[in-house]
């Protein structure tokens, strides 16, 4: 049975976030001292704020969220709901900044980034053709 495109996409994904750096785990195994970047699949936000396709912790604390698509899913419709998983942190994480500043949207073709750090923060593609995504030391400088 071959993957759903939603699944093809997660597997893209999954293989830029290994090639930058990345573990990736499930949420029910969540060990964040495993490496200094750790990507949780499915982690539950607060109340209304749905589960983040992957959160990203770097040196254990959160510091973004990845919103997957399908391929060929137009990434500018997804912003709202990047949004929701920037400011629906559970408050027991205690991030380094809130909301969360870094956000990205992948259909494992295209990938978009939103730096909330920026003056005017706004969404901007940094690949075309295969997902990236940077490297837990870039966003923890």
């Amino acid at each position: 049975m071959s993957p759903t495109p939603e699944q093809q996409s997660r597997n893209e994904i999954d293989a830029a976030l290994q090639a930058a750096g990345w573990l990736i785990q499930d949420r029910a195994e969540m060990n964040l001292s495993a490496g200094p970047g750790v990507a949780v699949r499915e982690f539950k936000m607060t109340s209304g704020h749905g589960y983040a396709d992957y959160l990203l912790f770097v040196g254990g604390k959160a510091v973004g969220a990845l919103e997957a698509k399908p391929a060929g899913y137009p990434l500018i419709r997804v912003e709202l709901q990047a949004d929701k998983y920037a400011t629906g942190l559970p408050p027991v994480l205690n991030p380094p900044v809130n909301p969360l500043p870094f956000v990205y949207l992948s259909n494992g073709v295209e990938t978009r980034f939103i730096n909330g750090l920026d003056h005017d923060p706004k969404t901007r593609v940094i690949s075309v053709n295969l997902p990236e995504i940077h490297r837990p030391e870039t966003l923890a400088e």
